[in-house]
């Protein structure tokens, strides 16, 4: 078992990339766990091309991902709240394969008859600590629903300190947006450099660390480097950081004196050379349309509900990320519809991340996270598994109370 849980985060990593591709390089958060979670559990339903398909787009068989959506449902992290369910009209027809996947089910998955819209909003708000306070789909017209909910709410170990807009250089837009910054503080639970990445060059690293078990990485690189890949490359090393794996990092000896896209490079009076992070604020509330095929929900659909039947899959999100901790929510749903219906519209170095930058929620074993050597046998289903992320390209003012507020217009 252990074994197949470090395989789970590398898939979850392997996955984000087609999820935040689809959602492109603007302003949004998302949970490519929330969406592989989903897809897990519907993968024992598949058969032939479609099982093909999701075990591509999982990154592993469907078996393994399986028992592993049921060790992570029944192993719950201390800070990420996690739920599953399936409901269906209650006198629809389904398959006699249908019974024997649902059968099949973990134990943690809450098996009913579909609610009204009312019963679904009431069941993620109380999955995301009420921070969604609608369910991703309509229940008009469903017979079938399949949905996940992943949801965190922590405080940092040491809070960030506050430091004025200018801090992020005169040539950052956002520094006349906005007024105030987060500054990380020097060492404790703040961990901040310069990496070495063969993908994306020299990037800029800070990752706070949350009660509870919770790492929270944040990654910016030149402002050439596709989203795509600056995202990939923040999943690489939250992983690699949350489990004690080494990363790459540049000496400030060998850098330039002076000032760059990423960083501003100055001689002090200290006793050791040191990176100091500033970087806004930020909150998003993202909603996503999951059918693209490349996604893999036309085949976990298929798996559920074989035929022509209409179908919807959505995942709404948020985020908030301030001086005093990080909270985030998730609900991914997919639904089989009775017949069509018109769709509806819906609507030191000082490292500077001053440009849009990606950011990585990693949950970590709350005892000796991140401190890598031995006892990996002991760790939990949820330890180096990235949980939620974002590409950050609307940042807010920080605030005292650890509240963030919108740019000024």
């Amino acid at each position: 078992m252990t074994a197949e849980r470090s395989l789970v985060a590398d898939c979850v990593a392997g996955y984000a990339p087609r999820l935040h591709a689809v959602i492109g390089a603007t302003h949004h958060v998302a949970s490519p766990l929330g969406a592989w979670l989903l897809l897990a559990l519907a993968a024992p339903a598949s058969t032939g091309t479609d099982r093909d398909t999701l075990t591509d787009v999982l990154g592993c068989d469907a078996g393994t991902a399986a028992r592993a959506a049921a060790d992570l449902l029944a192993h719950p992290h201390p800070v990420v709240a996690s739920a599953a369910a399936l409901w269906r009209s209650s006198g629809a027809e389904l398959s006699p394969g249908f019974a024997r996947w649902r059968s099949g089910l973990p134990p943690q998955v809450t098996v009913g008859d579909l609610p009204g819209q009312a019963g679904l909003d009431r069941w993620v708000r109380e999955h995301s600590f009420g921070l969604i306070d609608r369910f991703p789909l309509s229940a008009e017209g469903m017979y079938l629903v399949l949905a996940s909910a992943l949801a965190t709410k922590v405080s940092w170990t040491v809070p960030f300190d506050l430091a004025p807009a200018a801090s992020l250089s005169s040539a950052s837009p956002w520094a006349t947006r906005l007024r105030q910054v987060l500054r990380a503080p020097r060492g404790g639970d703040h961990i901040q450099y310069i990496a070495v990445t063969p993908d994306a060059g020299d990037v800029i690293v800070h990752a706070a660390r949350a009660a509870g078990g919770l790492l929270v990485l944040s990654v910016a690189a030149a402002p050439e480097v596709p989203a795509s890949t600056v995202l990939a490359v923040a999943h690489r090393i939250g992983i690699q950081e949350a489990t004690g794996q080494t990363v790459q990092r540049r000496h400030l000896t060998d850098l330039a004196l002076g000032e760059g896209a990423l960083w501003l490079l100055r001689e002090v009076t200290a006793t050791a050379d040191a990176c100091i992070a500033v970087l806004p604020a930020w909150s998003a509330d993202s909603s996503h349309n999951l059918k693209d095929p490349s996604l893999g929900f036309a085949a976990a659909k298929n798996a559920i509900a074989p035929g022509p039947d209409p179908w919807q899959a959505r995942q709404s999100a948020m985020a908030r990320y301030s001086r005093t901790g990080f909270e985030a929510a998730a609900a991914t749903a997919i639904g089989i519809e009775l017949a069509m219906r018109p769709s509806g519209r819906r609507r030191e170095a000082e490292l500077r991340f001053a440009h849009p930058y990606a950011a990585v929620a990693i949950a970590t074993d709350p005892q000796g996270a991140g401190q890598g050597g031995g006892g990996h046998a002991s760790r939990g289903p949820w330890h180096g598994l990235p949980v939620f992320s974002a590409w950050v390209s609307e940042p807010e003012d920080a605030t005292d109370d650890g509240a963030s507020a919108g740019a000024p217009g």
